[in-house]
């Protein structure tokens, strides 16, 4: 159906047949969006130090082109600078004013994407959208280009349906550089404050329970990462001659690593105290699948697999500089570091998480070793309140995409600039939801989006902004 609905003769949004509308509307148009999402996944958006910025234009480029077809014509290409000279991924800002004392919705996605990493371990080009059984393969096909298309779609739907006077106040704002961790995210609120400023805010950034379950995200964990440096000498030295008495930095630094966690495989800092406890079981058999553990192994912690996974703290080494095995010799290595990476459970301060691993290694007996600890990004959790008339709303429109009942859950993941739109925005509604599932693959080879949780939510997307427009 393209024929918007008369102003006089609008059904209740909450209706079976407003929703078999929506979903009558979406099939017609899902072989356009699947296009249109394979357009964006072909730009290389990377915002990392070393690739090309062209190709991270580009992608913003192509990200106004669909925005302006739904008729946000306020279109902004946004960039930052900070003191340094250092320059933001380009963002885009397009918005349409409310009337009729509508609210504004604020829709978030990001159009940058990770490294695809070793190109030969992906089964298909990762810069091209391949389709096979049901799902669509290529790096940013779920995280986070879907995102994008999800809300292009719900305001292509909403112009139609509704038509374009429905009234409802929106705003798009798609960043390209979440995936180095949104570092001029908080300059972008403060420039830009009045532009951004809405009643309800939809992160399309998550995950769902599964393929079949639709999930709200009502808790993020927050993250600090660092590097730790280990020096012995300033020099390399024979080992021959001096092994014994000496140690190398990469023994003493392991000893370091392996003093972070307990026997059970706890973080063994202490000050890490967990202050929420999930309410659903994450079954072991379907965690071990989806994370490829080799068989036999056992997984780390204590407790519900989905505390270890949302609520507690969880810390790994994420990277390590020493001698490769290929340039070792028969010397004392002088210097190593490592580079960790800490997911921390709401409740839990990053800087006094830092502060709390800092004197952890201080009080380490390293044999006289000099240990610098040097600080790296940080993201504070995150917890929705979910009791708000728009939580209830965007459950139900799950609920309704899926035809089975949404449920609540966390992410085990960081989204650090949630916290700074709670900052800015402390009144706001604040939404996660996403097209990924379990088998998704973010930040890995072969990620991929499966294509009935990319139609259902969009689905989702259209029956809360046309909820939100009727709701006044």
């Amino acid at each position: 159906m393209n024929a918007s609905l008369s102003a006089n003769h609008q059904p209740d949004p909450y209706s079976p047949e407003f929703i078999t509308m929506v979903k009558d509307w979406v099939a017609q148009h899902f072989e356009a969006f699947k296009a249109d999402l394979a357009d964006l996944v072909k730009h290389q958006s990377l915002a990392f130090d070393g690739y090309d910025r062209d190709a991270l234009h580009a992608s913003s480029d192509a990200v106004a082109e669909l925005f302006r077809d739904v008729g946000l014509h306020e279109l902004h290409r946004l960039t930052e600078v900070d003191d340094d000279g250092n320059t933001s991924g380009p963002a885009v800002l397009a918005r349409v004013a409310a009337t009729d004392n509508k609210p504004t919705m604020l829709l978030y996605a990001h159009h940058d994407v990770q490294p695809v990493g070793d190109p030969s371990a992906w089964h298909t080009d990762p810069w091209v959208a391949t389709e096979y059984q049901g799902r669509l393969y290529g790096r940013g096909t779920a995280d986070d280009k879907a995102g994008i298309i999800v809300h292009y779609a719900a305001l292509k739907a909403l112009n139609e349906l509704l038509g374009p006077d429905h009234g409802l106040g929106v705003t798009v704002f798609i960043e390209g550089e979440e995936e180095i961790g949104s570092p001029f995210f908080a300059q972008f609120l403060q420039h830009h404050r009045e532009l951004l400023a809405a009643d309800t805010i939809v992160v399309a950034d998550s995950s769902n329970w599964s393929v079949d379950v639709p999930a709200l995200t009502t808790s993020l964990r927050g993250m600090m990462d660092g590097v730790i440096e280990v020096t012995v000498a300033d020099h390399p030295v024979h080992s021959g001659l001096f092994g014994g008495p000496m140690l190398d930095a990469i023994t003493v630094l392991s000893r370091i690593i392996a003093s972070l966690h307990d026997a059970a495989g706890d973080v063994a800092v202490e000050g890490l105290k967990q202050t929420r406890w999930a309410d659903v079981r994450y079954d072991e058999d379907e965690f071990r699948n989806q994370t490829g553990a080799i068989e036999g192994l056992k997984f780390a912690g204590t407790g519900n697999l989905a505390d270890r996974l949302w609520n507690k703290a969880a810390l790994n080494i994420i990277g390590i500089d020493a001698t490769s095995i290929s340039e070792s010799a028969n010397a004392i290595v002088p210097t190593a570091r490592a580079r960790f990476s800490m997911r921390l459970g709401p409740g839990m301060d990053p800087h006094e998480a830092m502060q709390a691993v800092t004197s952890h290694i201080r009080a380490l007996d390293v044999h006289g070793a000099k240990v610098q600890v040097y600080p790296g990004e940080s993201g504070r959790p995150f917890v929705v309140e979910s009791d708000t008339a728009a939580t209830d709303m965007m459950k139900q429109a799950l609920s309704d995409a899926w035809g089975t009942g949404a449920i609540e859950t966390g992410l085990g993941g960081s989204i650090p600039f949630v916290a700074d739109l709670v900052d800015a925005f402390p009144n706001a509604n604040i939404l996660l939801t996403g097209v990924e599932d379990p088998d998704t693959k973010a930040h890995a080879p072969n990620e991929s989006l499966d294509l009935s949780v990319l139609r259902h939510a969009i689905e989702a997307e259209i029956l809360v902004l046309a909820r939100m427009a009727m709701s006044r």
